[in-house]
């Protein structure tokens, strides 16, 4: 047997340290699909993510103005990132990794602070190149927080408990059914053009919101598996007959993109730097949380020492890649919840699959045409097909907390944690007149939530105890 499976094959936990879902799996997390069906069910994970990736990128430059050509190398290198990571992630370099079916891609949480940094320097007399050169800096120096946390992870299991993880894991889920609504309704462009909530872009949402549950419940695997990619092509069929589809983009694009590391060079500014530590810290327990649901739809444990080295593993991975992603010219990476919806629908949660995502992505950055196909895909269409996936995060979260059993100690935990990191998302003016550091940290809800359920299951009385056990680090052939 391969190192590389030895985790997860030699020291599984009891059967009670694993969440039970009504997914039923099937593949497992080693076992390896065929060649077809990998691709396929590969391809939903890529459609479910694309858009995450990019956006980002996009936003920033667009903040900061930066020319159309470095935007383009920026959205470029964003995916060659995302493949080389998820690569790192699936298939665990000795410590490095957490051997699940987790893809990474351009983190949200450092879209406000890398605005902020960017908009100051260029304000102060910075051209945008030498204003991504100190962002980018910030990036990767930042990143060793991240790696020296991860290393200290196993002394945290009296804190970082189920209901901790279980309640991020509900948030993250629950804020991203914002972000689905809004692509649902028609996204930015449909606010532009007063379209936002048209008839048609909710008939099109839909649709393709019916084809994935309807095909989703279906008894035949490869319909099951092919859900999302199944109502993706619909919407995108008929939003071309509809005429909804602007393919003049893609005239402009290079046929190769090649990669040219430390293009704007790295800069470094202390005080820009303090916000980039908390942003990391809390990266990283976003990174647990989803973890976590990516070990519950899989079937995998959810505590114990298999359980927390995969964490450590994914969290040290997470620093790394970030790094790795400023190197490369883009933003940092961090796991994407998303895609534990892919894989609780598909019913597939094999490592394997992701090797194949992290192909599929490095081709996306290497030929920009390709990824500009997925880039024209209409909002409502993406919309209709991630909003049910939100959905499935959340739940994957409740299953988590569920699994400890609620008694009124964990109630008040989950209740306030929701309503505090909840409230941030759907009331974001309460923060806009605060300090940045106030608002860089608690602008997220997954943070301002993910922080109150730390702190609450510290503080709150008959806190269960919690064996802290060793967590062995395992060397990769």
């Amino acid at each position: 047997m391969a190192k590389a499976d030895y985790d997860s094959t030699v020291e599984q936990e009891a059967a009670a340290n694993t969440i039970a879902f009504q997914s039923e799996l099937l593949y497992g997390l080693n076992d390896k699909p065929p060649m077809g069906e990998a691709f396929y069910v590969a391809i939903q994970h890529v459609l479910a993510s694309f858009v995450g990736i990019i956006t980002p990128g996009l936003l920033i430059c667009a903040a900061l103005g930066v020319s159309p050509e470095d935007t383009g190398i920026i959205v470029s290198m964003s995916l060659l990132a995302s493949g080389i990571c998820t690569f790192i992630q699936c298939r665990k370099f000795g410590p490095v990794g957490s051997g699940l079916l987790s893809l990474q891609g351009t983190s949200f949480a450092f879209l406000g602070p890398v605005i902020g940094v960017g908009s100051a320097a260029i304000a102060s007399g910075s051209t945008p190149e030498q204003a991504l050169a100190l962002i980018f800096g910030l990036c990767f120096f930042g990143s060793a927080v991240e790696i020296i946390l991860s290393r200290f992870l196993h002394l945290l299991q009296q804190v970082i408990t189920p209901v901790v993880t279980g309640t991020v894991v509900m948030i993250i889920g629950l804020s991203l059914i914002k972000t689905g609504f809004f692509s649902l309704s028609g996204g930015a462009a449909a606010l532009q053009n007063e379209t936002y909530g048209s008839t048609q872009n909710l008939a099109l949402g839909g649709l393709v919101l019916a084809i994935v549950v309807c095909l989703t419940l279906s008894q035949n695997r490869f319909l099951r598996m092919g859900a999302i990619a199944i109502g993706l092509v619909v919407g995108y069929a008929i939003s071309i007959a509809l005429g909804l589809v602007n393919f003049s983009s893609l005239s402009n694009l290079p046929l190769i993109r090649l990669p040219i590391p430390l293009r704007y060079g790295l800069d470094f500014n202390f005080t820009a730097f303090v916000p980039f530590i908390l942003l990391y810290v809390i990266t990283a327990i976003e990174t647990i949380g989803d973890l976590t649901a990516t070990s519950a739809v899989s079937g995998e444990p959810v505590s114990g020492s298999t359980y927390f080295r995969r964490i450590k593993g994914g969290v040290l991975g997470d620093g790394i890649n970030s790094a790795i992603a400023a190197v490369l010219n883009t933003f940092p990476n961090t796991t994407f919840s998303q895609n534990n919806g892919v894989i609780q629908m598909t019913g597939v949660g094999s490592r394997y699959v992701g090797f194949y995502v992290a192909g599929i992505f490095a081709v996306l950055g290497l030929i920009p045409i390709v990824g500009g196909i997925f880039q024209v895909i209409p909002q409502p269409v993406l919309g209709g097909a991630t909003l049910v996936m939100f959905g499935s995060i959340a739940v994957a979260g409740l299953n988590i907390v569920a699994s400890t059993g609620l008694d009124r100690r964990t109630s008040v935990i989950v209740a306030v944690s929701l309503a505090l990191g909840l409230g941030v998302v759907y009331a974001p003016e309460v923060l806009a007149d605060k300090p940045a550091l106030i608002k860089n940290v608690f602008s997220s809800g997954i943070s301002t939530g993910g922080l109150t359920a730390i702190l609450l299951n510290i503080v709150l009385p008959g806190r269960p105890k919690v064996k802290v056990e060793a967590v062995p680090e395992l060397s990769e052939a």
